[in-house]
């Protein structure tokens, strides 16, 4: 078994999707009934143990500044891309952290703390799974290895979550592959895990860490936020 030993929190993004609510506050640090998505990331991840926690930064990056004086062991990574470039470029900033890593995004409200549990036994994804149509990446598991997976979704697969573990073989590995695809081939519009998935899907063998639909909520934009939070509804 491998463990994870610290946590790279991925939160550069601009959150178009929820905008106005995003034109003055960063997505991690939108409140959904009284509490920032970001504390809950933050606070599941000190209950299993894991306190090295790296932000990474970019829109509003001034009002980040905040949690390194609330947590300890929290620090800031800026993202001088996140304007540019798609999320592949908050991964290569934060690439020599990845080695025994959590990689989770900010904006999301993890309700049960153990699908972050720290010990693992192959690199791979939190995954839910469903029989229902979903245009969510969907992956095929044959004996507990991912074979394939569409960015287009489907039905009938694992639908894959924004929390991924990578021991140290990995991590080494995917650090080579984010400066690969960054640096020399300016591949700058990808997200970070189109890396392992498609651009070099061949050089990982992942897993899947089964969970379910209701220990997470990733809220993508404006109207599932008011569906849980109905203070925004006259926003």
């Amino acid at each position: 078994m491998y463990k994870v030993e610290r946590a790279i929190i991925m939160a550069a993004g601009k959150g178009t999707r929820m905008r106005p609510v995003t034109l003055h506050t960063p997505k991690p640090l939108v409140k959904v009934n009284g509490k920032r998505m970001i504390d809950s990331v933050i606070e599941a991840l000190h209950k299993n143990g894991i306190s090295e926690i790296y932000i990474v930064v970019g829109y509003l990056k001034d009002q980040f500044e905040i949690l390194p004086k609330e947590y300890e062991n929290v620090k800031l990574i800026e993202n001088p891309f996140y304007d540019t470039c798609n999320n592949i470029s908050s991964l290569y900033v934060a690439r020599d952290y990845i080695e025994n890593a959590i990689i989770l995004d900010g904006d999301q409200i993890i309700y049960h703390e153990k699908i972050l549990a720290p010990e693992f036994d192959r690199s791979g994804y939190n995954a839910v799974w469903t029989d229902d149509e979903t245009e969510e990446w969907l992956m095929t598991v044959e004996k507990g290895i991912v074979t394939s997976c569409s960015r287009t979704g489907g039905k009938g697969g694992w639908q894959l979550y924004s929390v991924s573990r990578w021991n140290e073989a990995d991590g080494k590995r995917l650090k080579h592959h984010l400066e690969l695809e960054f640096n020399e081939k300016y591949n700058r519009q990808i997200y970070w895990d189109d890396v392992v998935m498609f651009c070099h899907a061949d050089e990982y063998e992942l897993g899947i860490r089964p969970m379910n639909a209701d220990d997470v909520i990733e809220i993508d934009n404006l109207e599932e936020l008011i569906a849980l939070d109905g203070s925004y509804k006259d926003m």
